[in-house]
C-alpha cells in the first residue's frame, strides 16, 4: 500500500461513512424511498458521463440487462431502502455500525448457502465475534435500556444481508469494466426505484424539503455514490481487493465522528461494547493481523 492508497482508502472511508449523515438529514424531509431514487439516479448520471468520457458507453450491453436489474436490486434498491427506513428512527453511528456487518454475513451466504468460497478458521471465528457483537448491540434495546427501536435496527442489518448476496452476485461481473458493472446496476436501481418513489410519495411534493436536504441529496449522489465508486476502482486496481475491504473499518467509526460532531449523536455503552466486540470480528476475518503473526514466528 503506498501513501496514495492510504490516502485514497481513510477519504473514501469518511466519504462512506458521511453518507449516513446524508441520509440522517435527507431522510428527515424526503420520503426512505423516493431518497433512494434520487441517489442512484444522480449517480447513474454522473457514472453515464464518466463511461462517456471514457469510452465504455458500448460495453452497456442488453445480454447484461437482467444481471444489472438483479445487481441494482440486491446492492443498490434493497439495501438503500433498508438503510433510510432505519434512519428515519436510529442515527447515522448506529446504522453505519450496523451496517459494518456486511463482512460477517458474506462469509456466511458465500460459505455456506451458495458455497463459492471454503470456510477458514479465522472466518469462522470472526463470524462468532461479529454475531456477538450484534447480539450485544440489540441488547440494549431488547431489555428496554435503549430507545432505538429494534426494527429500525434490523433493517440495517437486513441491509447488510442484501450486500452479502450481492458479492456473491458480483461474481458474474468479473469480465465487465467495474466502472460499468457500477454504472449498469445504477441504471437498475433506477428503473426498480423510479416506480416505488412514485407510489410512496403521495401527499409529498418536490417543493416540501429545503436547501439543506437537497444538498445532502446530492451529496449522497454525487459524492457518496458515484465519486466514492470511482475511487474504489482506482483502490481495486492499485492496492487489490483485500487491501480495498480495509474501508469496512473506517466506515463506522468516521460515521461515529461525525454523528458526534454535527448531529451530537452518541450510542449507550453497550452498543459501543458491541461495536468493539464487532470491529475485533472484523479484524479477525480479515485474517492479516494472524498471518503477519504466524510469518514472524516463521
Amino acid at each position: 500500500m503506498s501513501l496514495r492508497n492510504w490516502v485514497l482508502l481513510f477519504v473514501l472511508g469518511a466519504i462512506w461513512g458521511g453518507s449516513f449523515l446524508f441520509a440522517k438529514v435527507a431522510v428527515a424531509e424526503i420520503p426512505p424511498f423516493t431518497l433512494v431514487f434520487f441517489r442512484v439516479s444522480i449517480a447513474c448520471a454522473v457514472l453515464l458521463l464518466v463511461l462517456w468520457q471514457q469510452g465504455l458507453i458500448k460495453r452497456l450491453e442488453w445480454r447484461l440487462a437482467l444481471p444489472f436489474l438483479i445487481m441494482g436490486f440486491l446492492n443498490n434498491a434493497v439495501p438503500f431502502s433498508l438503510l433510510f427506513l432505519g434512519q428515519t428512527e436510529i442515527g447515522a453511528g448506529l446504522a453505519s455500525i450496523l451496517n459494518a456487518t456486511t463482512p460477517v454475513f458474506t462469509v456466511v451466504v458465500a460459505s455456506l448457502i451458495v458455497k463459492q468460497e471454503p470456510l477458514q478458521v479465522n472466518r469462522v471465528a470472526g463470524v462468532v465475534l461479529g454475531v456477538v457483537g450484534v447480539a450485544v448491540m440489540l441488547s440494549s434495546s431488547l431489555t428496554g435500556l435503549a430507545s432505538d427501536p429494534l426494527w429500525a435496527q434490523l433493517c440495517c442489518l437486513g441491509a447488510a444481508v442484501s450486500y452479502a448476496f450481492a458479492a456473491t452476485f458480483a461474481k458474474r461481473f468479473k469480465d465487465v469494466p467495474p466502472q460499468v458493472a457500477a454504472t449498469g446496476q445504477l441504471i437498475g436501481s433506477s428503473v426498480l426505484m423510479l416506480p416505488v418513489a412514485i407510489l410512496t410519495s403521495a401527499g409529498w411534493s418536490i417543493g416540501d424539503p429545503g436547501m439543506t436536504a437537497w444538498l445532502n441529496v446530492l451529496a449522497l449522489g454525487i459524492l457518496a455514490t458515484a465519486f466514492a465508486y470511482l475511487i474504489y476502482f482506482q483502490l481495486l486496481a492499485n492496492a487489490g481487493a483485500t487491501n480495498a475491504s480495509l474501508v469496512t473499518l473506517i466506515v463506522p467509526a468516521s460515521a461515529l465522528f461525525f454523528g458526534w460532531l454535527i448531529l451530537g449523536e452518541n450510542l449507550s455503552a453497550l452498543q459501543l461494547s458491541g461495536f468493539g466486540v464487532l470491529l475485533i470480528g472484523l479484524v479477525v476475518l480479515d485474517g492479516r493481523v494472524m498471518r503477519g503473526k504466524q510469518a514472524e514466528t516463521v
